[in-house]
């Protein structure tokens, strides 16, 4: 059995999970998040944990088992705290300002990129050069991270660009006559 199914899930006050034959739905303060089950994992409450078990002994059903108990484990943090991912602009001019749904970002293009955010996601700039994205879908918020990083990756000789904010960018020396 995968050792990452093994661990049990505590759900927390206030999250409430509902497992039927082929789905699971976690619904808690920060939202709904349902998780499709193939047949070969079978998800098991507990009191107040969460098991997932492999139905038979085959590799396929003992690697689903441990990626389903994490994407539920994902589900059951995320509806209860949420996920959080910062991204800093480097480079001069680089300037971002979250309007409503969307993000206005300057990255030394000729025109402003506007990057909508999907429902579920939200976008906050504490300043010009931060962004923070929020939500309760970890897959939802890595993704529109990635989506805003590819605007501008951080080029290797001089680091502008989008980074993560704990992304380390190791700069190549410059070419020498």
């Amino acid at each position: 059995m995968s050792r990452v199914a093994k661990n049990p899930i505590v759900v927390p006050s206030g999250v409430e999970v509902t497992v039927a034959a082929d789905k699971i739905s976690v619904k808690g303060p920060l939202g709904t998040l349902t998780q499709v089950l193939k047949g070969d994992v079978k998800v098991e409450r507990d009191g107040d944990k969460l098991l997932c078990k492999a139905t038979d002994d085959s590799a396929q059903a003992d690697a689903q088992s441990g990626t389903i108990r994490a994407l539920v484990a994902n589900m059951v943090t995320g509806v209860s705290k949420g996920f959080e991912r910062k991204l800093t602009l480097v480079g001069v001019g680089y300037r971002a300002a979250a309007a409503g749904d969307a993000v206005n970002l300057t990255l030394g293009y000729s025109h402003p990129v506007v990057h909508k955010m999907p429902k579920g996601v939200k976008v906050a700039t504490p300043t010009q050069t931060e962004i923070v994205l929020t939500g309760a879908d970890r897959q939802q918020v890595g993704q529109v991270a990635a989506e805003i990083r590819a605007y501008r990756q951080p080029e290797p000789y001089k680091g502008k660009g989008v980074r993560y904010s704990d992304e380390v960018v190791i700069l190549k020396e410059t070419k020498k006559k």
